[in-house]
């Protein structure tokens, strides 16, 4: 099954089980294309959230028009900062962006339980590897990708290049079917 990109300067399409590294600078405008991509060609979709909380999530959808009805959010923040959380059909929890192992299993779940076409969000690997670390990170990522071809689904996953060394960065880039890069002054270049 392909899958419509809707990413400026890529391809019109990409297949099924395609996993997205989306580089960025720490302070790059990736809402646009996040929400760009999770809007378009979807049946439903999964945010995982370790930058921002379930209703920071909500407000950035409602603010680019994006079908919420659509959406399923693992907030990974609320209950380490111990924010109120309010329970819904399509938002969940884990104690924090360090258990990698819940967001996993969290993003297994979504795969099983939804039909059609599916797409994950990562939002980001960056805050997951100050939690955890590089390497479990990195093995998190590759057991998700592992999931998005089993289920024929397809994901972004969020990095940004200013915090990691270039060997890591060189490694996540290795690990994903495609990269975007997307530069301070908004230019992205996709290499599919």
């Amino acid at each position: 099954m392909d899958y419509s990109l809707a990413v400026e300067n890529g391809p019109e399409t990409i297949p099924g089980g395609t996993g997205l590294l989306l580089v960025h600078p720490s302070i790059g405008e990736t809402d646009r294309i996040d929400t760009d991509f999770l809007k378009t060609d979807t049946d439903a979709f999964l945010v995982v959230s370790t930058r921002t909380t379930a209703r920071e999530v909500e407000q950035k959808l409602e603010y680019y028009d994006v079908d919420e009805t659509k959406a399923t959010i693992l907030d990974t923040l609320s209950v380490e900062r111990g924010y109120s959380r309010r329970t819904s059909d399509d938002v969940y929890y884990v104690s924090a962006p360090d258990d990698l192992d819940g967001v996993v299993d969290r993003v297994e779940r979504f795969l099983t339980e939804n039909e059609g076409k599916r797409r994950v969000s990562v939002d980001s690997l960056t805050e997951m590897a100050y939690y955890a670390d590089d390497d479990a990170v990195y093995e998190a990522a590759a057991e998700i990708l592992a999931l998005l071809d089993e289920h024929d689904a397809v994901g972004i996953f969020h990095l940004s290049e200013e915090v990691h060394e270039v060997a890591t960065l060189d490694r996540f880039r290795e690990l994903f079917d495609g990269v975007i890069d997307l530069d301070g002054e908004g230019n992205v270049v996709v290499d599919v």
